[in-house]
């Protein structure tokens, strides 16, 4: 006979083994939910009408939700941006910047991955990018194979972490913190991380010198303030994208749908104007949209937001409009933004069906009272907080094996989000525990992308290098990233500053020392006047 007790480990039991035979997870947990669903009918745990709640959540909480709005635009914004060409402009930049010094283009390649993570948000673009244009000079100049495999995959990477990543507002949505919040606590560890990897590269330098060598100086075409130029040429577009962004985000001017709106404009206009076949009135009307666009933020800031405000946005705003129309008339453009729908509809798609099948599975596992199962399983781990972190890490880095980081964030966050804010709320405060616990997640499903035997961008970079490079490289070449990514994991666990440090601070309040006073005005009315008082009559 089965009981109460039994479902909850059965139905994640089921779970495992469904997603093992190999069907689609989207299907496979909504039919797992309702299968379970329909079990627990039978058996009298609950009647029919408990289902009803999986329409009210899919249509309430999913179809609805305007956080999620925001998928569609970044996803855009990164499908324009990894075919425009910045990629190879900027690293040809960086490389001829970095290139004397040892290790110079592994620098490079971490930086631009740093940058194009803030403005694209996808693993696979940065990796497929940053593969084609630098493996083949690495390779030239005798940079070790393993070496080059591993940095490239690592550094695309970091587009998971760094603000605006798709991972961190799924994260958000999951458990229910604001996103600008979780950019907030994201940006320490994201930089501490790329000081690793910039560390581990300088250490190889020091003591395998041959592994990384400067590119000899007849290699470099370029010097002097051309290269500056071509640098800044690069960065200052890409700074500005990451400010309208991030920035409006941040300080409170636009939502996350909103901002990624606003990069979804700004990822044509860049395109746009990194095209050969860009026009010079076009390029005019950019200088002047640029001017008035400073010139109406330094109005904005400085002064009321009068007419001169209006004015220099309205400007800026026709100048956009005119280079929008411009990537309309390029064919080249025109298709890139085509492919850029394509690829949009299709995560959208994907995230969509995964959450509802996610909603089938946790409204059924709630109802068998899977919440309090788990619950009871992980506050009874030895070692109390500090053997909680590790218990989830390590569970989250063995199931990255085999599962992707939104199946991840849909069906194991939302059970184990309670049970981590009372646990790790008494250590960083109630409102920076679940920001704390999503940032370390988020790091350690980093790692996802980078081991086997479903490490995505490992695959990715199957599929675009050389036939001379094995499969071993690439396989070997990712131990040593990985190996970094776990330190960044501890040093976020061991020091919660890292994350909560850029956080606002929550206000005490003494209960005790509060008192409402209600005062009630009096009011002066003359007394009314009902006429003369009636008399008795016989």
């Amino acid at each position: 006979m089965i009981t109460l007790e039994m479902m909850p480990p059965m139905m994640f039991g089921g779970l495992v083994l469904a997603m093992l035979i190999g069907f689609p997870v989207a299907f496979t947990l909504a039919a797992v939910g309702l299968s379970f669903g329909f079990l627990a009918i039978h058996l009298g745990f609950f009647d029919l009408n408990f289902l009803q709640a999986i329409p009210g959540r899919v249509f309430g909480s999913v179809l609805s939700n305007e956080l999620l709005l925001a998928i569609p635009f970044f996803t855009f914004m990164g499908s324009v941006l990894e075919r425009c060409g910045l990629a190879e402009d900027m690293l040809d930049s960086m490389g001829q910047l970095f290139g004397p010094i040892r290790g110079g283009l592994g620098y490079s390649v971490i930086l631009v991955g740093f940058i194009l993570g803030a403005i694209t948000g996808t693993v696979a673009a940065q990796v497929i990018a940053m593969a084609l244009i630098s493996m083949p000079v690495m390779m030239r100049y005798g940079y070790n194979i393993r070496y080059i495999t591993g940095v490239l995959a690592a550094s695309g990477t970091i587009t998971q972490l760094v603000p605006p990543s798709l991972v961190l507002i799924v994260l958000a949505d999951q458990l229910g913190k604001s996103v600008g919040d979780m950019y907030l606590g994201a940006w320490g560890p994201s930089l501490f991380q790329i000081m690793l990897f910039a560390g581990y590269t300088f250490l190889l330098g020091l003591f395998k010198p041959d592994h990384v060598p400067p590119v000899p100086q007849e290699s470099r075409t370029l010097a002097g303030w051309p290269l500056w130029r071509k640098c800044l040429m690069g960065i200052i577009p890409s700074a500005v994208l990451i400010f309208v962004v991030l920035g409006t985000m941040m300080l409170g001017l636009a939502t996350p749908t909103e901002a990624g709106a606003m990069g979804a404009v700004g990822a044509i206009v860049l395109a746009t104007i990194h095209h050969k076949d860009f026009s010079s009135t076009g390029r005019k009307l950019l200088i002047i949209g640029a001017t008035t666009g400073g010139i109406g933020t330094l109005v904005g800031i400085f002064l009321a937001e009068g007419l001169v405000f209006k004015i220099a946005f309205a400007v800026t705003y026709l100048a956009v409009v005119w280079i929008c129309l411009e990537a309309v008339r390029i064919p080249g453009l025109r298709d890139l933004i085509k492919q850029g729908y394509r690829s949009t509809m299709r995560l959208t798609t994907m995230v969509t069906f995964i959450l509802i099948g996610s909603t089938c599975f946790s409204v059924v596992f709630l109802g068998v009272s899977g919440g309090e199962w788990l619950e009871h399983l992980l506050t009874s781990l030895p070692g109390g907080v500090w053997g909680f972190l590790i218990f989830i890490n390590v569970f989250i880095f063995f199931l990255a094996f085999f599962l992707d980081f939104f199946e991840i964030a849909f069906i194991i966050l939302p059970m184990i989000a309670p049970v981590a804010q009372k646990l790790l709320a008494p250590i960083v405060g109630a409102d920076a525990a679940l920001i704390w616990f999503g940032v370390m997640i988020c790091v350690n499903m980093q790692t996802s992308f980078l081991h086997p035997p479903f490490g995505f961008a490992l695959f990715y970079l199957r599929g675009v290098a050389p036939r001379e490079v094995k499969s071993s490289d690439i396989y070997w070449g990712a131990v040593p990233w990985i190996g970094l990514q776990i330190i960044m994991v501890v040093l976020v666990i061991a020091v919660p500053a890292s994350v909560t440090s850029l956080l606002g601070k929550a206000t005490a309040v003494d209960l005790n020392k509060i008192k409402i006073e209600i005062e009630v005005p009096i009011i002066d009315v003359a007394p009314l006047d009902l006429g003369p008082a009636p008399t008795n009559r016989q």
